[in-house]
């Protein structure tokens, strides 16, 4: 027993040591007690009310990685927004970095740190409250998903590249009127993804909790915003768009299927047609 409590002290520690780690060279926000790390990048004469867009890692990621791996900040020099790409923590001692997106990987408050830390940048930078928005990869567009259902009145468009709707959002979706929760949607998959299958056939196991097919999230988000119509957009390589809309609005609900793409954030680099990040920006600004 003394030997069990020893080693789980010893994980506690090391845990604790890994996180400081993560964080040391990123701006601190303190949420809970705990100091949260984050990266800002505000492009040169930013104008005031400019729009802010988070950008969330994957699973075992970092901020440092995402940011880098997305480009964004070329875009954010081109389209005038503040981008922050926030750090996820870790998960038990030798544990690697996550969004808590209603997940049994942790009990972490993920959704209210990222709230708090969107009205703080906000405030403190003078950005726009009512252009604010979330887009991840893989866990950190299930985390997208989460805030979409629970902090809607935070971020007001969100993105999903190669992620879900974690098992428990979507299992307790319906419970949610759904006049509160007409978040936008954009979602982009690959039909060869083998970590986060497009037909709902992932595992429930490793705390992950499932997930449904793509088509269905796509299907309930369209008749939540009383779409009746798609416009389907072909793109040189690989790649089919789908813009659902209504009468008035067909900025609502977007989703792009990439045919033969796995686990992976669309760069220039790649040869599927579009590039995430353009396709993130573009459909943000429409809001």
């Amino acid at each position: 027993m003394k030997h069990l409590l020893f080693f789980s002290a010893f994980l506690i520690l090391l845990s604790c040591n890994r996180e400081r780690r993560d964080i040391r060279n990123m701006e601190k926000f303190e949420f809970q007690d705990i100091d949260r790390g984050y990266i800002l990048y505000k492009p040169d004469g930013l104008p005031a009310n400019s729009p802010l867009v988070f950008v969330m890692h994957g699973y075992g990621g970092n901020a440092e990685w995402i940011q880098e791996y997305s480009q964004m900040n070329a875009l954010a020099d081109q389209h005038q927004f503040a981008v922050c790409y926030p750090q996820g923590r870790r998960v038990g001692g030798n544990g690697n970095t996550h969004w808590n997106a209603k997940l049994d990987l942790s009990t972490i408050d993920d959704v209210g740190f990222l709230s708090a830390l969107a009205s703080y940048l906000q405030s403190e930078h003078n950005l726009n409250p009512n252009k604010t928005f979330a887009c991840g990869m893989s866990n950190g567009g299930f985390m997208s998903y989460t805030l979409a259902c629970e902090a809607p009145n935070t971020f007001k468009a969100i993105a999903s590249v190669t992620g879900t709707m974690s098992g428990d959002s979507w299992n307790t979706l319906s419970l949610s009127p759904p006049q509160t929760m007409g978040t936008p949607i954009l979602h982009i998959h690959g039909t060869q993804d083998n970590v986060v299958p497009i037909d709902g056939s992932m595992s429930i196991d490793g705390g992950w909790g499932g997930a449904p097919s793509v088509d269905s999230i796509v299907s309930y988000w369209s008749s939540i915003h009383n779409c009746n119509a798609i416009d389907t957009l072909f793109y040189p390589q690989n790649t089919t768009a789908y813009h659902y809309h209504s009468d008035t609005d067909s900025n609502k609900v977007w989703y792009y299927k990439i045919d033969g793409m796995g686990h992976e954030w669309p760069e220039p680099s790649t040869s599927y047609g579009v590039v995430a990040s353009e396709v993130i920006w573009d459909f943000f600004s429409k809001q």
